[in-house]
């Protein structure tokens, strides 16, 4: 009988992604094997600016250089609050060269989220743009054990000036910080905030960094403190270390292939894992140029694909559905692209097969979560993902070699291939915990194996299929209901661009299911035809009761459909 022992994915791969990868000890090494390989290739691309390897290494070098220079020591934390723009990427280089721990933070946080991140984490540096540190973060950062503010203007590096995207506001540089004594140690909070500094300003400098950290970290090093969603309390840091990076974007790199310089286009943002790993670590594991336009906005990353020509980007199903609705898409602005994956939320079937009929393009799905540094399983390149028969539910792909997904039940134990059950990750890309947080580590990582806490299943081909998370399994009359079965069959209908099912309280269920959507451009549905729709498709316990058609649904800013949000404004049915 086969089991998950088995590994039997791997008859899914071919032989090179069969085999097993042995990557460099970090990011780090693998961005200055590039700039010593192809000094001169472009590594970031931030609408017409450009900056060379060479570039991205002595300007990332002089902001190691300032912030040892004023107390920054090997193991201090930076919080990174940016879009995706090259100070991004520059404060990160820039932070492990010195010997630190990046917390890539979501500047769309407002001030309450930031000032849990920065207490909970220690961090004794930030980077922040220049409106953000006027408006809030300053006053944030005064509560703080923040000692060192960079500030950066969105429109440095570049002169296209698109005000779709990039503000129209600027501010002048500041004077930096006094340097620290020597002996001293950055930490204690202060009465005042810090002063900022201009990032910009700084990395054209020149310092240089520590001699102390030239040799770059050692993969037990965490890298990041990547701080979780917080669907369930406050938000934790999963502490990625450099091996669990290095190892997913070596996996990436050999998985898909590319040509050598090959463009990566930054669809997803890179605070989050997924543009953190598969796009900007994977980039520079494979020497490539990294293409970034600020934020997601349809029309901006159309101009993008058509300027940069990509091979590859990575994005969330919402971000597909926004392209496709843009009035002047069309297949020539995907026609360069090799490679297209989809993770951080669920891929519907029928956005897979709309896309590929519109545009030529088949979209490959992945999963991962923070905890795993990404991907855990993918869709390889050259294969397309099965749709379970039963349940509609496309699969999210293959785990790699290296990698062991089980399925198991409440008590730990497996399940057999084809039942559902809590999917389990063993692997080199599994975060050893969360930060300063042993009950919580031990809790979700039980000898070293993630419990992800999403329901799914693997076929006796390998193929895992991811079912829906834990919590968000809808209790109807004593039957389970995943929500997202429900939504896979809102998506075939004509009409429908966004879906969201959640369970809303019922006196007489306990529970009933009810819809959100919002429609594509030009088309018309009302709440009776989209439940009668899913009533001839679903068992009668399943399709929703009430539908509500919304102009849009609220998303995280990595392109997550908020379904806590909607559940909170839902009223007794």
């Amino acid at each position: 009988m086969t089991t998950y022992q088995d590994q039997p994915w791997l008859a899914q791969l071919n032989d090179a992604q069969r085999s097993r990868v042995r990557p460099r000890p970090s990011v780090l090494h693998a961005f200055r094997d590039a700039v010593a390989a192809t000094p001169e290739r472009t590594a970031v691309a931030y609408f017409d600016g450009r900056l060379s390897y060479r570039e991205a290494d002595e300007l990332s070098d002089a902001i190691a250089g300032h912030l040892a220079g004023h107390g920054f020591r090997r193991g201090d934390r930076i919080a990174v609050m940016l879009q995706n723009t090259p100070h991004f990427v520059l404060a990160l280089l820039g932070a492990w060269k010195a010997g630190g721990v990046a917390i890539p933070v979501n500047p769309m946080y407002k001030a309450g989220e930031l000032a849990h991140v920065l207490a909970d984490s220690g961090a004794v540096a930030l980077v922040c743009s220049d409106h953000a540190w006027g408006e809030y973060v300053r006053e944030v950062a005064a509560d703080s054990a923040v000692r060192l503010a960079y500030t950066a203007r969105d429109r440095d590096f570049q002169t296209r000036d698109d005000p779709r995207v990039l503000r129209a506001l600027a501010s002048a540089p500041v004077p930096a910080p006094a340097p620290v004594p020597v002996g001293e140690r950055v930490g204690v909070a202060a009465a005042e905030p810090p002063t900022a500094v201009d990032l910009f300003a700084v990395a054209s400098a020149g310092a240089r960094p520590p001699a102390a950290t030239a040799a770059g970290p050692d993969p037990d090093d965490i890298a990041l403190i990547s701080y979780t969603s917080g669907t369930s309390g406050a938000p934790k840091g999963a502490t990625n270390t450099h091996g669990n990076l290095v190892f997913n974007a070596e996996r990436q790199r050999v998985n898909h292939a590319l040509p050598v310089g090959s463009t990566y286009f930054a669809l997803a943002p890179l605070f989050h894992i997924t543009g953190m790993v598969c796009e900007l670590s994977a980039c520079f594991a494979a020497g490539g140029t990294l293409a970034l336009a600020h934020r997601f906005e349809a029309g901006v990353v159309l101009d993008a694909f058509a300027e940069h020509r990509p091979a590859y980007t990575v994005g969330p199903a919402t971000a597909f559905m926004a392209l496709m609705a843009h009035p002047r898409v069309g297949p020539g602005h995907f026609a360069s692209f090799r490679v297209i994956s989809s993770g951080g939320a669920p891929l519907p079937p029928a956005l897979v097969e709309r896309f590929r009929t519109e545009f030529g393009r088949y979209i490959h799905n992945g999963y991962g979560l923070t905890e795993c540094s990404a991907p855990c399983a993918s869709v390889p390149p050259g294969t397309e993902a099965p749709v379970d028969a039963a349940s509609g539910t496309l699969a999210v792909g293959v785990p790699a070699p290296e990698t062991l997904v089980r399925i198991v039940d409440d008590g730990g134990a497996e399940v057999p291939l084809g039942e559902r059950g809590e999917i389990v990750v063993r692997g080199p890309m599994v975060v050893p915990g969360y930060w300063r947080r042993p009950e919580a580590t031990a809790a979700a990582f039980p000898e070293g194996e993630l419990r992800t806490g999403d329901i799914g299943f693997m076929d006796r081909g390998g193929w895992l299929y991811v079912v829906d998370r834990k919590k968000d399994m809808i209790n109807a009359s004593g039957f389970k209901v995943w929500p997202r079965e429900v939504e896979d069959v809102l998506y075939t209908h004509p009409a429908v661009r966004e879906a969201a099912v959640v369970g809303v309280p019922d006196a007489y269920r306990g529970e009933t299911v009810k819809a959100y959507v919002s429609l594509r451009p030009g088309a018309s549905a009302e709440p009776g035809e989209l439940t009668a729709y899913c009533r001839e498709r679903l068992a009668a316990y399943k399709y929703p009761r009430a539908v509500d058609i919304l102009p849009e649904l609220p998303k995280t800013t990595s392109g997550k459909i908020l379904r806590r949000e909607l559940r909170s404004r839902t009223e007794p049915a």
